[in-house]
């Protein structure tokens, strides 16, 4: 079994107007986030956010605004997950993005990864993910301020 790295990316997706993409987890049913998933040998942490993003809904990153948030939270890795690491790892480092769409666009689910999906305004999103820091980051949508060098892409012409 190959193991997962304890790196990862959490990437709020959401459009100008805050509506927030929510995924509902296929493993767990009732448990719901935004797109995450782990680093892979050698990858880095945009090209992590961009692929996780295509994998987990359909959407190409590389024609939004995906900006990487510069925070990043370090958690024990839940119980029920810990099979997924290298006998040992108990901590995680999640590095935080966020995608901006311009508006609420049809996405293409993993169906061995998620069995739903949902457009929630910010504060509703929030209140429905499981996971304290990805209600964090959400929680801090409104007042993020995002300077034209912190974009890794930008629109496509």
């Amino acid at each position: 079994m190959k193991y997962k790295l304890p790196v990862s990316t959490l990437v709020v997706i959401y459009t100008t107007n805050l509506d927030v993409l929510l995924l509902e987890r296929a493993d767990y049913p009732g448990y719901w986030q935004s797109v995450t998933g782990s680093q892979d040998e050698g990858e880095s942490l945009a090209a992590t956010a961009m692929r996780e993003v295509w994998e987990e809904t359909g959407l190409d990153a590389r024609c939004y605004r995906l900006m990487n948030w510069q925070a990043q939270n370090t958690y024990e890795i839940y119980a029920k997950w810990q099979h997924r690491y290298a006998p040992g790892t108990h901590y995680n480092t999640e590095h935080v993005f966020g995608l901006e769409l311009p508006c609420i666009l049809p996405v293409q689910l993993s169906p061995r990864e998620h069995v739903n999906f949902a457009w929630l305004p910010w504060q509703e999103a929030a209140a429905q993910v499981f996971s304290p820091s990805n209600r964090e980051a959400i929680l801090q949508l409104p007042e993020k301020n995002f300077p034209e060098n912190e974009l890794y892409t930008a629109r496509k012409n």
